[in-house]
């Protein structure tokens, strides 16, 4: 009896002693529950509670320099779900066959959104209006609507590349949209709604508003009319030359602001997933490319500023240059004797080598630097390349030489425009910018973007002096295309060969390119007319590029209300020579007659002897023109019957030579290069052995 009393008592204690152990145990949880992790447990149930709805903020106005708008913002619905309400009807499948069809969406889709464990899903974003009515009145539990901003470009393709695109968050994705995303952006607000388990609001619940900031309106450099006219003359030249890809950049050289940029292909940033990704692509700004004869504008702003050449200093061009172990020919033709204003107006590339050989290799890249080629010229806009230089180091003669006349080198068209605008602005290069003013939400003025002067890259004179070089470019060279009446203009034509995959030049691509400005003793413009890749003949700069150019300035100039110049007569500075009597020479001896008067032979026919000449001997004509020789006879068979005179435009002075000669007719040519006038209209009809004269343009 007592052993069983004994072991009663044990087990009394033991269950005891259990007791206080569990209601121990239980406590100390209490303790760590309510007091040690209290805090930190009441905070995760009040967002367990809580849900956040994001308010986006109103990103701020884009405007051009005129005040017009190229970018706002407008107010749009977007769509969400509450899936426990939905799921509370229980006509799931129903409700996402009403919802796919207003929408436009996949049903099946509609449904797994509608039915997912979670408690807020957007259902789509940014609706528009009409769709926004039709869900109201289909009043259906667990949609809501939240009213957000969606950007809106009211310009359409206008300056697409330069006010970029803005997603469906609302946040900028290129562009001056992106660049300046924390100015114009704003800072996004929340709605924040407290819900019970099933995920429904609780009445009279903690409701929190944080309103958002709005982003700052923006005032670009950009202005509209002349950005229209840019994109104008490049869908024009896309249309006719259908090229891989164009650009053109009009730029004030005195502040460096940007007053239109565009490039081909574009697109519509409002519908921007309608076109292909590679459309938003930059041109002017993205790309680097091989410059060709633009580039000679630093090759002679160099060597000009270093005192090795000047106007009048003579050159001879054989029609080539050798250059350890390598020929390099001219464009075109054999020019002879010339001065360095014809240098540059003949584009002579000899004449180019020659220069930058005799500067080196280190005063070469020391204004390639200043200039600003191999880095970023760090205009407002997201991407820009560097563009290609090559190293100092790895240089060797016949790289400097290549670089002397546009090739080896890559460059962008920013940084090329860049550097034309120094050399319009007297030396002074000037940072190039998009961004003019930031407003407030009251259109007060809270910040000025002034010019800023990266460096004086050469001095005022050799500036000025090459201006008026470069004017003889457009009046007697391979810049004809670009002469605007009434102005003076500067410029210099490019075409470049361009670089395949391999690394080879290819045969049949080339760049076309036109960089200039007006007015040459005044410059209030720079433009630049690059062409990637134009189908047809000819695809030079003069003939494809010079003429966007023309139109771009042309119209440009009297929208700016430039005055126009009173355009005198100069005097002339080629020396006149007597054309030697030639007829009967062996042409070797011919030859050698005309170029010790200073002038250029163009030899027509098959034979050893010459039988005639034009101009006729002792003609009086500017030193440096070209003197065609006939080695065959040409019969006079005038009176003999009509042919038609055909259209000479665009053709070298050997395919006119020949189509002419075929008809009878004889040739007077003024000039070289590709023809671009003549005195007797295509069409008419004129006597067998009659006379066309035609005057050619350089090629570069």
């Amino acid at each position: 009896m007592k052993t069983t009393n004994i072991e009663s008592r044990k087990r009394i204690a033991s269950l005891f002693l259990i007791f206080v152990a569990l209601i121990g145990a239980l406590f100390v949880r209490f303790f760590w529950i309510q007091v040690v992790r209290g805090d930190e447990l009441a905070k995760q149930a009040l967002d367990n509670r809580m849900r956040e709805i994001p308010v986006k903020a109103k990103r701020g106005i884009l405007y051009d320099r005129n005040g017009r708008e190229l970018a706002i913002s407008v107010s749009t619905d977007s769509i969400y779900v509450n899936p426990a309400e939905i799921k509370k009807a229980g006509e799931e499948e129903k409700t996402a066959r009403e919802l796919a069809a207003v929408l436009e969406m996949d049903e099946e889709k509609v449904l797994s959104l509608i039915t997912s464990n979670s408690s807020f899903v957007w259902l789509k974003r940014q609706v528009d209006f009409n769709v926004s009515q039709q869900l109201k009145e289909l009043k259906i539990d667990g949609i809501g609507f939240h009213e957000e901003s969606r950007r809106y470009y009211p310009k359409g393709t206008l300056a697409c590349h330069i006010l970029g695109i803005s997603g469906t968050d609302h946040t900028g994705l290129d562009g001056i949209d992106l660049y300046y995303e924390k100015l114009i952006g704003g800072q996004d607000g929340k709605i924040v709604i407290e819900h019970d388990a099933a995920g429904r609001q609780i009445p009279e619940a903690v409701h929190r508003y944080v309103s958002p900031t709005e982003g700052s309106d923006v005032v670009l450099t950009l202005d509209e009319t002349i950005q229209y006219i840019v994109e104008r003359e490049l869908d024009k030249i896309v249309e006719a030359r259908q090229p891989k890809a164009a650009c053109a950049i009009v730029m004030d050289p005195k502040t460096g602001e940007i007053l239109g940029m565009a490039s081909r292909p574009n697109f519509d940033p409002n519908n921007y997933n309608d076109f292909p990704a590679k459309n938003r692509r930059n041109f002017a700004v993205n790309n680097a490319y091989e410059p060709g004869s633009t580039m000679k504008i630093v090759t002679a702003s160099a060597a000009m500023e270093e005192q090795l050449v000047s106007s009048q200093d003579r050159f001879n061009c054989p029609g080539y240059i050798k250059v350890g172990g390598h020929r390099i020919s001219c464009s075109d033709t054999v020019h002879g004797h010339q001065t360095f204003s014809e240098v540059v107006e003949h584009s002579c590339n000899v004449g180019f080598i020659n220069l930058g050989l005799k500067m080196g290799i280190d005063t070469y890249y020391r204004y390639l630097t200043a200039f600003g080629f191999g880095a970023k010229t760090g205009i407002d806009l997201p991407g820009e390349a560097t563009g290609i230089v090559m190293k100092e180091s790895q240089v060797k003669q016949i790289n400097l030489a290549t670089m002397s006349m546009g090739q080896t080198n890559a460059v962008t068209p920013i940084q090329l425009v860049t550097a034309a605008s120094a050399i319009a602005n007297g030396g002074a290069l000037m940072k190039p910018h998009l961004l003019k003013k930031v407003l407030d939400g009251d259109g007060n003025v809270q910040k000025v973007v002034e010019p800023v002067k990266a460096q004086q890259v050469i001095s005022k004179e050799t500036a000025d002096e090459l201006c008026l070089i470069l004017e003889g470019v457009v009046l007697n060279g391979s810049g004809r295309n670009a002469a605007v009446e009434g102005y003076r203009v500067a410029g210099k034509t490019g075409t470049a060969q361009k670089v395949g995959e391999d690394g080879r030049y290819l045969k049949s691509e080339y760049v076309a390119s036109f960089l200039g400005f007006a007015p040459a003793d005044d410059p209030q413009l720079v433009c630049l007319v690059v062409v990637d890749a134009p189908k047809g003949y000819p695809y030079y700069g003069g003939w494809v590029a010079a003429p966007v150019f023309k139109e771009i300035i042309s119209d440009s100039l009297r929208y700016l209300g430039v005055p126009r110049t009173v355009m005198e007569e100069k005097e002339e500075k080629t020396p006149s020579v007597a054309v030697p009597d030639v007829i009967n020479l062996p042409i070797d001896e011919g030859i050698k007659s005309l170029q010790n008067a200073g002038l250029n032979a163009q030899v027509q026919g098959e034979g050893d002897v010459i039988w005639g000449q034009v101009p006729k001997a002792h003609a009086s004509v500017k030193r440096g023109s070209r003197v065609v020789v006939y080695l065959s006879a040409v019969s006079e068979q005038s009176g003999q019957g009509k042919v038609t005179v055909p259209d000479l435009e665009g053709k070298s002075i050997k395919e006119v030579a020949r189509i002419l000669s075929q008809l009878g007719l004889h040739l007077a040519p003024d000039g070289y290069g590709l023809a671009f006038e003549q005195d007797l209209a295509a069409g008419q009809q004129v006597s067998v052995g009659s006379t066309i004269s035609v005057k050619f343009q350089p090629l570069e």
